[in-house]
């Protein structure tokens, strides 16, 4: 039995760990039934420029089979990740990803022209993540 236990341990310390995904619903549902919503377990303080990235990604609300949001790689992810600068209600993107298209990340974001955050969906985001931002961690 103890060879049992230690041999499931060993093994489990070399098989990574899943990523979770905690994805919060955010802004209004379109009249297609379409919504955004951002994975709160993706969401970290960049150390370096003090903005907030996320992972952003659209779904269908009640969808049967279930349609997102989704990380890269699934087959029904389509979205991005931005950094939200909380303070100044600003956007960078960094990349999106769909099916077909894996997600690459700007190596030079940090140097990029934020965006105001004008649309509905952007203001939304803004909104729901920088309510939480004294809560993420920074990497």
């Amino acid at each position: 039995m103890r060879l049992v236990i230690a041999t499931a341990a060993a093994l489990a310390a070399f098989v990574p760990a899943a990523q979770a995904e905690t994805w919060k619903p955010y802004g209004a549902v379109s009249d297609k039934g379409l919504q955004w919503s951002y994975d709160a377990d993706y969401s970290y303080r960049d150390q370096q420029s003090g903005k907030i990235v996320v992972m952003q990604a659209i779904g269908k609300v009640g969808a049967e089979p279930r349609m997102g949001p989704s990380g890269p790689g699934k087959p029904d992810g389509v979205g991005s990740v931005l950094a939200l600068d909380c303070r100044e209600k600003t956007v960078i993107s960094l990349g999106g990803y769909s099916p077909k298209k894996p997600l690459e990340l700007l190596a030079n974001w940090r140097t990029a022209n934020a965006a105001a955050a004008k649309s509905p969906e952007d203001q939304a985001l803004i909104a729901a993540v920088c309510a939480g931002a004294d809560s993420v961690p920074s990497k």
